[in-house]
């Protein structure tokens, strides 16, 4: 005859408090240095900068392979060699986020691409202007011809993106969204291509 379990009794619950608000400030903006400073950071951010930029070379080069196989240790070793621990670290570390932010990029575009091509191809084998199983179709030939064309040239996109997905290399453009848009405009940011 099994025994009967006594029932452990709720606990109580602690009061109510206030959690106090962090009392840290982050201020972003612009440093106000010396020519000296400013020459010394200059210096510091190329040598810094094209270490990083190589490194980032290395890892697309070595491709999509298990965190235990992207040869981390042995980057961050050679950068040793040129910078500091901490800044070598900083930068393999950076690589890599960059390299998996641009692999999952490219997932949610063939995504994105294999919805669109899903859609367009269930409203084309629809006759114009018709309804079949809650699927309409285009509602005119000359609308039809053209969604066949963007068909076209999503089906060559998808191509192109699972290529680079399978090669495990995705495209990275070092840089952001405001040095690419000075440098396809530079009349407008008022620079020359050599600055």
């Amino acid at each position: 005859m099994p025994r009967k379990r006594k029932k452990k009794p709720l606990r109580s619950l602690a009061d109510p408090f206030t959690v106090v608000p962090p009392s840290g400030a982050r201020i972003r903006d612009r440093l106000r240095l010396a020519v000296a400073e400013e020459q010394v950071l200059r210096i510091v951010g190329e040598h810094l900068g094209h270490h990083a930029r190589v490194d980032l070379v290395e890892r697309v080069e070595i491709g999509m392979v298990p965190v235990k196989d992207n040869l981390r240790a042995d980057r961050k070793r050679r950068l040793t060699k040129v910078s500091s621990s901490r800044w070598a670290g900083a930068i393999t570390r950076a690589s890599e986020d960059q390299y998996q932010l641009s692999l999952r990029c490219l997932f949610d575009e063939r995504t994105g691409l294999r919805r669109a091509i899903r859609k367009i191809t269930a409203r084309l084998r629809v006759p114009c202007g018709q309804r079949v199983h809650g699927v309409r179709g285009y509602s005119n030939p000359n609308e039809r011809y053209r969604k066949q064309q963007r068909l076209q040239v999503l089906q060559a996109r998808l191509t192109e993106v699972e290529a680079r997905i399978t090669a495990g290399h995705p495209g990275i453009v070092v840089g952001g969204r405001r040095l690419a848009k000075a440098r396809h405009s530079l009349a407008d940011a008022g620079l020359t291509e050599a600055q």
